[in-house]
Order: C-alpha cells, then sequence, then structure tokens
C-alpha cells in the first residue's frame, strides 16, 4: 500500500515521467557517502579547477589573446569596451574580462596578474557546473544532480579551455544560468522567468548579440511550445522575463553608443557578421562533427540514448528544453561559421542535461561497459603520461626520449623525489576511489570524472615545465624585455598586423605597443616583423638592417621574431 501510495504521488508531481529511478542496489556506507556525495564532489571539482590553473606563464593562443583586455583594464583602459595593445577588440563584450580585471586586482599581493586572471575561468566553469547540477535535479530528480555535474565537468572538451583565459566560460555559464531558470517556470512562473531574463541579458554582456538571440530565443520557444507552460502566470512571466532581458542587456550598447558611436557602428557590424557568417560549405560540416565527436564526450552518446530512449515524450520540458537549446546552439554554430574548439563551450551544459536523464535507463551491460571504459582508458593514459616523463628524466623509451628532444632541444626535464611521490600518490588515491565506488547505474560517469581529475593533476605534476616550455611566451617576453632596454620609450613600427597573442604579450612583458608601417613608410628607427612556420623568413629590407632574432616552438608552433633598426634615422 505505501508503495502505491508513493508511485501515485510521483505520478501527480510535475516531471513525474521525467524523474530518475534507481534500481535497488546495496545502501552505501557512511564513507561512501561522504566521498561521493557533495563533499567529495566539491573537493574533486576543486582540485580539478585549481590544479595547473596558475604558476605558469602566459600561454600563446587564447590564454594570451585573451589577457590583452584584462591588462589593459588594470591600467585604466577600455573599460567601457575592451582594448588590446591600445586598439580596440572586438571579440567579446566585457563581462569575462570585468570579472577577471577584478579578480586579478583583489589577488594582485598573492598572484600575477595573469594568474589571477585566470580564476574568472574557474569561477565561470564553477557556475557552470553548480546550475547545470541544480537544473538536472529539478528537471529529472535530486540523484541526477551529481551525475549532471560529473558528467559535465569530466568532458573532453573542457579540460583546457577551463584552465586558460577563455571569455567563452562567461557565455557557457550563463547558458546554464538562463536553462536553469526556464527549468522554474511551470512552478514558479514570474521568479524563473526573471532569472531567464537577467541570464540572457548577462548573455549579451558575455557573447554579445548571437549570445543574447540564442539564450532569448531559447526562452521564448521553449515556454511557447512546451505543455507544461501553457498557462497565463507562464505567459506573463515570459513577458516579463522578455522586458527584463531587453532593458538589461540594452544597457552596455546605449552607454557605448552615447559615449563612441563610431566604436559601437563598428561592433554593431561585427556582430552582424558573427550571426551571418560566411557560408558553410561541406568541408565546414565535416570538420564541425570532427570536432564535437570529441570534444563533447562522452556526453553525446549519452545525449543520443536518452533522446531515443525518450522518443515518445520530447515535447516535456524535461527534454524539450535541452533538446531546444542544443538545436539552437549548433544553428547558431553552422550560421557564424565558428569551427574553433570554445565555440562549442554552450553545448555542454545542453548536453550534459541530456546525458544525465538517460543514465538511469542504461542497461546493465552497457552502464557496465561505459564503467571499464573509463578506468580502463584513464589507466592507458596515465601510464602514457609516466612513460613520457622517464622518457624525458631517463630518456627511456629511446625512441620517445628522442622525439622529445627534437620537438624541444634547449629544455630538460628534471625529475625530483616530491614530484615523483606525489605522482604516485595521486595514482593510488585514483585506483582506490574507483576501486570503492558504489555499484549502481551512475558508476560510469563517477569513473570517467574522477579519472579526467587525476589525468589532468598527473600531467601538471610530471609534465607542466615541459608545457610551460613549449607554450610560454615569458622567455620570449624576458629576452624581448632586455633587447629593447637600450631602446625605451622608442618608436617601433611593424610590418602587416601582429597576432594578438603576441601584441598581448609585448604589452604585457615588455610595454611595447608597435605601430604599422603607414604605405609602406614609418618615422620609427626600429621594425619588428614576425613570422610563424607558414610565413617565409622576410628578405633583406632596403634601409633597414637586422637587429636580433629570436625563435621559439617547433614545427606548427614555430615561430619567429626579427628586430631590424635604421642607422640613417635622423
Amino acid at each position: 500500500m505505501a508503495t502505491a501510495v508513493t508511485m501515485q504521488h510521483l505520478c501527480v508531481t510535475h516531471f513525474s515521467t521525467c524523474m530518475y529511478r534507481e534500481p535497488p542496489t546495496l545502501p552505501p556506507s557512511l564513507l561512501q557517502r561522504r566521498l561521493y556525495g557533495t563533499v567529495g564532489l566539491t573537493l574533486l571539482i576543486g582540485f580539478y579547477l585549481l590544479t595547473g590553473l596558475t604558476g605558469h606563464g602566459l600561454w600563446r593562443g587564447d590564454d594570451a589573446r585573451y589577457f590583452g583586455p584584462v591588462f589593459s583594464m588594470l591600467h585604466g583602459e577600455g573599460l567601457l569596451f575592451p582594448q588590446l595593445g591600445g586598439e580596440p577588440f572586438l571579440e567579446y563584450p566585457p563581462l569575462y574580462y570585468w570579472c577577471a580585471a577584478l579578480l586579478s586586482s583583489i589577488t594582485g599581493g598573492v598572484l600575477s596578474p595573469h594568474d589571477g586572471a585566470r580564476l574568472a575561468s574557474a569561477i565561470f566553469t564553477a557556475l557552470t557546473v553548480y546550475w547545470v547540477a541544480r537544473t538536472a535535479e529539478y528537471l529529472y530528480g535530486r540523484p541526477t544532480r551529481t551525475l549532471a555535474a560529473l558528467l559535465i565537468f569530466g568532458s573532453l572538451g573542457l579540460v583546457l579551455h577551463s584552465h586558460e583565459t577563455q571569455p567563452l566560460l562567461a557565455l557557457m555559464a550563463m547558458v546554464a544560468f538562463v536553462l536553469n531558470g526556464i527549468s522554474h517556470v511551470p512552478t514558479h512562473p514570474l521568479a524563473g522567468s526573471l532569472q531567464a531574463g537577467l541570464g540572457c541579458a548577462l548573455a549579451m554582456l558575455a557573447g554579445g548579440i548571437p549570445g543574447m538571440l540564442f539564450t532569448v530565443t531559447l526562452f521564448a520557444v521553449t515556454i511557447i511550445v512546451s505543455p507544461e507552460c501553457r498557462n497565463s502566470r507562464a505567459s506573463g512571466g515570459l513577458l516579463a522575463g522578455l522586458i527584463l532581458a531587453v532593458c538589461l542587456g540594452g544597457i552596455w550598447p546605449l552607454l557605448l553608443h552615447m559615449q563612441q558611436p563610431a566604436l559601437f557602428a563598428i561592433w554593431r557590424r561585427d556582430q552582424w557578421q558573427q550571426i551571418t557568417g560566411h557560408g558553410f560549405s561541406i568541408e565546414d560540416f565535416v570538420r564541425l562533427i570532427k570536432l564535437l565527436s570529441w570534444f563533447l564526450w562522452p556526453l553525446w552518446p549519452l545525449a543520443i540514448w536518452s533522446l531515443w530512449r525518450e522518443r515518445h515524450r520530447l515535447f516535456q520540458l524535461c527534454w524539450l528544453l535541452p533538446l531546444l537549446a542544443t538545436a539552437f546552439s549548433l544553428v547558431l554554430l553552422v550560421l557564424s561559421s565558428n569551427q574553433s574548439q570554445p565555440a562549442a563551450l554552450p553545448l555542454l551544459p545542453t548536453m550534459a542535461l541530456l546525458a544525465a536523464g538517460g543514465i538511469s535507463t542504461l542497461r546493465r551491460g552497457a552502464a557496465n561497459a561505459f564503467d571499464w571504459f573509463s578506468a580502463m582508458t584513464f589507466g592507458v593514459f596515465a601510464i602514457l603520461v609516466w612513460i613520457a616523463w622517464t622518457a624525458q628524466v631517463f630518456a627511456w623509451p629511446p625512441g620517445l626520449a628522442h622525439h622529445v628532444a627534437h620537438v624541444t632541444p634547449a629544455f630538460t626535464l628534471t625529475g625530483t623525489i616530491p614530484q615523483t611521490l606525489l605522482g604516485i600518490s595521486i595514482c593510488l588515491l585514483w585506483f582506490s576511489l574507483v576501486w570503492w565506488l558504489p555499484r549502481r547505474p551512475a558508476r560510469g560517469a563517477m569513473n570517467w570524472a574522477i579519472g579526467m581529475t587525476m589525468l589532468w593533476c598527473l600531467a601538471v605534476t610530471l609534465l607542466m615545465p615541459w608545457f610551460d616550455h613549449g607554450r610560454s611566451y615569458r622567455p620570449m617576453g624576458e629576452a624581448l624585455s632586455k633587447v629593447f632596454a637600450p631602446y625605451a620609450g622608442e618608436c617601433v613600427a611593424s610590418s602587416g598586423k601582429l597576432p594578438d597573442p603576441i601584441r598581448s604579450m609585448l604589452d604585457y612583458y615588455v610595454g611595447l605597443r608597435p605601430v604599422p608601417l603607414r604605405n609602406g613608410s614609418t618615422s620609427c628607427r626600429l621594425l619588428l616583423i614576425y613570422a610563424d612556420h607558414k610565413t617565409e623568413k622576410p628578405s633583406k629590407i632596403k634601409g633597414w638592417e637586422p637587429l636580433w632574432t629570436l625563435q621559439r616552438g617547433g614545427r606548427k608552433q614555430f615561430e619567429t621574431l626579427y628586430l631590424y633598426t635604421r642607422p640613417d634615422h635622423g
């Protein structure tokens, strides 16, 4: 009788058919509840996010590119509109840069500016995990809260970008915030709609017009289509949320238009080009599929299973909401023709929700296969990390050691006893946690997230000096500072547009902002030329003499800076 009453209660609840129901298993012990509950999950996410976040130089690529606007804000420049090296930086609005600059200022006495700025990435990633977990709890039931959190921070695409300066992490967090607000609309129409509207406005500050267009469209279409939201209270909440989104989201563009109308016009054209894109070919489609196939692993197989299993109930909000969000995000990717990895970050919250909703229905064989695949995969990769370490420290195996020496000929990795003991401890802790995992369908997801954390921590512990040597701009910046010391305050010209990471590195480490040549001429006495692996070495330039050359990296990461001087400059 008690069971019947309980089932009847579930049937009349808001999302009865979406609730996660675990099959009967042996109850976990008190230690297991602590290790694999909220406390253990919080510690796991903390280790994952903070390991490797600080303690290294400014890395090439996005880490250097997006630190440039933060560094400008720290010096009082570009507070309304981001700047890089004194010039407007159009890629993203200022929400992430504001947060990174604030954190860098607060931690200035403890961390270097670029390390403090990266804390914004950890905070936005943690907010994403939190809001995705809460949304999953409301849509599918409390047991999926931990599953959704484990799935999203265990995804392959998040690990590197969550540890660098990356503005799209702010947009990812706002998408998760909007999803959480929409999920509350059936039971709390006004509060849920206002939260979604606030998230849409913040998405404008995080991702520009494309970000707001994505979230507002998702908000409106979900409320209109969902059967659970077809009532006057939800309609009124939708109107209130849209008004809030438009009013708050329009404040920053309005201020920009009032303060710098010319810059506002440039930004508006750039935003329109992002939405319309430049066409989408078959080759672009193939590249996008290849990117998403590994970036969203292991979310997409579980999400496909969820949709197939619940194909007859896709119009229920618990499935309709993440499905629409995934579809709109993919449409935006196609329209913008953006094939970069960070562009897929807003897909992670939606795919994590779909995956978390379907884990409970995995058949025993599939669940066990996922569990074993997780354990074996990270076990093998942990062995490979140790082999990469021994190849550099002990020159074994010889073939790999020779290859590593060829890629980084000027670097020698020195192994220490504390480093070795810490690496062994990480592996033993991983093995213990996996061994004592409770037997349940969610074991595979927990195994995967624990393995991802172990692998990242092990790689940082053993190989961080090698990573830093190959990716850091600090040695190049220090060398340039010595070269330019005798020419302090002098004008430096550049041939062609320097890449954004190089401009950011020059501004941060050297305090140098080269000016481009005007019609092939300049009044500066120094000329700086950049070349990468795709660029031929510059030929002799009439009237200029080579002064200094610096090369770094190898193969596709090969970069060269050439400095010329004009002796007859009067």
